[in-house]
């Protein structure tokens, strides 16, 4: 029989796996079965009862976190001259265009998020065979492709998340580190979550949230209990 290891322990002593919490609940436990040395992430894993296959029930969306995700996001700006100042002034690591459409062709892609102009895309769309795989091409439905960069940069950098639905129906996302406050972690997942709720397809039959769970990167998952959230 393997052995079981002291953290483990620690875990099932405070955890009952069979059992669905409270957000609140939940958001306060996280933090009592994290034992990383390293600040872990919190994920928040969002099953619905729709079929990404169909195009009208397809949920993406972005959301603006109250607290952040808790680490510095780099963003690259793509831009003509003179938005350059604009997206600088608002925090962009790197502002350009030509130079970096070149080095992202030999490919970098030491960036978290793309922001760029409609006046651009041309150039940028050829980049879609690098860009997409990783999650990184802009698009004016997740507020990446506009005119406004120095806006859209600040809110990105205050927490702004894009997400979308995968193919087995999950919404996975990162809404927070384990060093956050417990009332900062309930804060993200109920935004998260709010906004989730707000993008039901008018096609969806059914119950829309089958399940919700939230995590550390190396702990267990806790299941919510739906009830306890208002508005869904």
């Amino acid at each position: 029989m393997a052995k079981i290891s002291k953290n483990r322990k620690a875990v099932l002593a405070k955890f009952n796996f069979d059992k669905e919490y409270s957000l609140d609940d939940a958001s306060k436990m996280l933090k009592d079965i994290t034992f990383t040395k390293f600040d872990s992430s919190v994920d928040l894993d969002i099953r619905l009862g729709v079929d990404p296959k169909k195009s009208d029930q397809m949920v993406r969306g972005v959301v603006a976190l109250p607290h952040g995700i808790g680490k510095t996001v780099r963003v690259l700006v793509l831009c003509t001259p003179d938005k350059v100042q604009d997206a600088k002034d608002a925090g962009a690591e790197h502002v350009g265009l030509d130079d970096y459409i070149q080095k992202i062709e030999g490919g970098w892609t030491d960036i978290d998020v793309i922001i760029c102009t409609p006046t651009v895309m041309a150039k940028v769309g050829k980049l879609g065979k690098v860009l997409g795989p990783r999650g990184l091409m802009p698009n004016p439905k997740s507020g990446t492709v506009t005119l406004e960069v120095g806006k859209a940069v600040k809110e990105v950098k205050a927490g702004k998340i894009d997400f979308k639905i995968d193919k087995t129906g999950i919404i996975h996302v990162s809404i927070g580190k384990a060093s956050f406050a417990a009332d900062k972690i309930r804060d993200n997942a109920l935004e998260m979550i709010q906004t989730v709720a707000k993008l039901k397809p008018a096609s969806a039959k059914g119950a829309y949230f089958r399940s919700i769970t939230i995590s550390t990167t190396m702990s267990p998952g806790i299941a919510v209990d739906k009830a306890s959230i208002a508005g869904i």
